[in-house]
């Protein structure tokens, strides 16, 4: 036990502290063309001011002050002051857009980030899925016995006016499995009251609870059914708990594998009796010696609109990778069926992460695109990966463990439904909807951002340049052809209105069919100048 900073909630705020904001590609490359535009303009200004100042002929006042306006003027027109606001209103415009299609921008510059995002480490279920559970299968030999267990243990509850579950959707489909199956939860809980739980965490992956029952005391687990059968001694054959044998052990193993290669999510329940109240109520202690009453499966159906999302990741050169905390086989027949797992790519759990040195990680984490049975700290370590590598990376999170990984990413992106407060306060960017397509369509509105400011920057400075370069032929010739008042009037009008209708140009035809850009790319490359 811990306090303050060593308590869990401790780590992850010294997590967050620890994690670095840093300027997004678009900040950089306008600073790059700030201190370029400066130097240059400096050096055309001085220069003018010099052979003005020459040309004249007398050191007077008169001829220093005029000579002196003409090379201010010329700075001021050189500099496109218009591009900053012209930047802001883009930006601003397009988080408007970006909120019609579910995506809630948090901060400004994420707009432009999202334009260039490379890797989208994405949650499978609620993102993926549309985390709708239904039970469709169940193993074991007694099922009224089985939906027993899972109804009880679970905090969903059931109305009874609407005739459905309320809660968490893995405990609804538990509960809604129970109720068609003419068990009620609310009598359930009269005739069993709780007593005492361990709650579920996700490094036990279960969570137990103590009832009392007619005759004594009853405790009821469910959970991931690898981490579940570790603590089961016993299981039920012909309606007796029996020492579980090996051969049990691979029959429901097998069960478990040829449910989850059917990209169902299987939770196991298990049950012990005890003659009197348990003394300690910590997962410990609870949880050992079970009887094992048998395994559900559930289909979490895949949002229909996301297979071709990522089609459209990979044709924009984008590469969506899979974290979930499913068993590996669900995990793999979902990724396949959406077109994540391809071949040549891997699919890892959790432990094996753990078992990784940083150098082996680093050596093949490219080829991994499926992680399984993932903790919220795997999540930061698969992300400073890819950033490490130079990619730039968004990372889906709901949980307040996975804050650091969100605040490590470059795009770090929360869940408006299912999402802590914690998780939304540290994301760029909220999915109001859950849904893996809304940040495709970000990413999309971001290019279009990106494309129109760079439209804006050439217009602005093309003009601009020309004001420049016209007057310093014209002062090395001997001869003005605009007057400082000339020079403010053409640039108030051009660096504003005009550029402002750039900006609101809509995406071009192939927007999707480019690679993303680099992040060392600069703001004329792409056959717009030089970079």
């Amino acid at each position: 036990t811990g306090t303050g900073m060593n308590t869990e909630m401790g780590k992850i705020a010294t997590a967050l502290t620890l994690a670095e904001d840093k300027k997004t590609p678009l900040q950089l490359k306008l600073s790059q063309l700030s201190k370029i535009l400066t130097i240059l303009v400096l050096a055309i200004c001085a220069v003018i001011f010099v052979v003005g100042f020459l040309r004249e002929g007398s050191f007077t006042a008169q001829t220093l002050l005029s000579t002196f306006m003409v090379a201010v003027s010329l700075a001021v027109a050189a500099i496109p002051e218009g591009l900053a606001a012209v930047v802001t209103v883009v930006l601003s415009i397009g988080v408007t857009n970006m909120s019609r299609k579910n995506a809630i921008i948090r901060k400004l510059t994420a707009v432009e980030t999202l334009g260039c995002a490379q890797i989208i480490c994405s949650d499978k279920t609620g993102t993926l899925t549309q985390n709708k559970m239904t039970v469709v299968e169940h193993y074991g030999e007694n099922e009224k016995l089985l939906a027993r267990v899972m109804a009880l243990c679970s905090d969903a509850e059931y109305d009874e006016a609407e005739k459905t579950a309320k809660g968490e959707p893995t405990e609804c489909a538990l509960v809604n499995w129970a109720a068609k199956l003419d068990i009620n939860k609310n009598q359930l809980k009269r005739e069993q009251p709780r007593i005492g739980e361990a709650p579920f965490d996700s490094l036990r992956k279960m969570m137990s609870t103590v009832h009392m029952a007619e005759g004594g005391i009853i405790q009821y687990t469910k959970g991931a059914p690898d981490e579940v059968l570790k603590v089961c001694t016993h299981y039920l054959k012909n309606g007796k708990a029996e020492p579980i044998t090996q051969e049990a052990i691979n029959e429901i193993l097998a069960e478990n594998k040829r449910m989850s290669q059917k990209a169902l999510r299987v939770l196991m329940g298990a049950c012990k009796v005890y003659e009197n109240k348990p003394e300690d109520y910590s997962p410990s202690a609870l949880e050992k010696g079970l009887c094992f009453v048998g395994l559900t499966g559930m289909i979490d159906p895949v949002r229909p609109e996301v297979k071709q999302a990522i089609e459209k990741c990979t044709m924009a050169g984008i590469r969506p990778i899979m974290i979930t905390g499913d068993h590996i086989d669900t995990a793999m027949a979902i990724a396949r069926e959406l077109g994540i797992l391809t071949d040549g790519m891997e699919a890892i759990t959790g432990t094996q992460i753990d078992a990784m040195s940083d150098e082996e990680f680093t050596a093949r984490f490219m080829n991994i695109s499926v992680y399984a049975r993932v903790q919220p700290e795997h999540k930061t370590r698969i992300v400073n990966a890819w950033r490490g590598a130079g990619y730039v990376t968004a990372m889906t999170g709901d949980g307040v463990n996975d804050a650091p990984s969100l605040k490590s990413a470059d795009i770090g992106v929360g869940m408006g439904i299912t999402g802590t407060d914690v998780t939304k306060n540290v994301a760029d960017m909220v999915l109001a909807d859950d849904n893996f397509a809304s940040i495709v369509s970000a990413v999309e509105e971001g290019r279009r951002i990106y494309d129109n400011i760079r439209k804006t920057i050439q217009f602005l400075l093309s003009s601009n340049m020309s004001e420049v370069l016209s007057i310093f032929a014209a002062t090395l010739m001997g001869f003005h052809i605009l007057k400082p008042v000339h020079l403010l009037w053409i640039n108030l009008i051009t660096d504003s209105i005009p550029a402002l209708a750039l900006g609101m140009e809509k995406a071009e035809n192939d927007i999707m069919k480019r690679k993303p850009r680099s992040t060392s790319e600069g703001v004329f490359a792409g056959g717009m100048g030089f970079d």
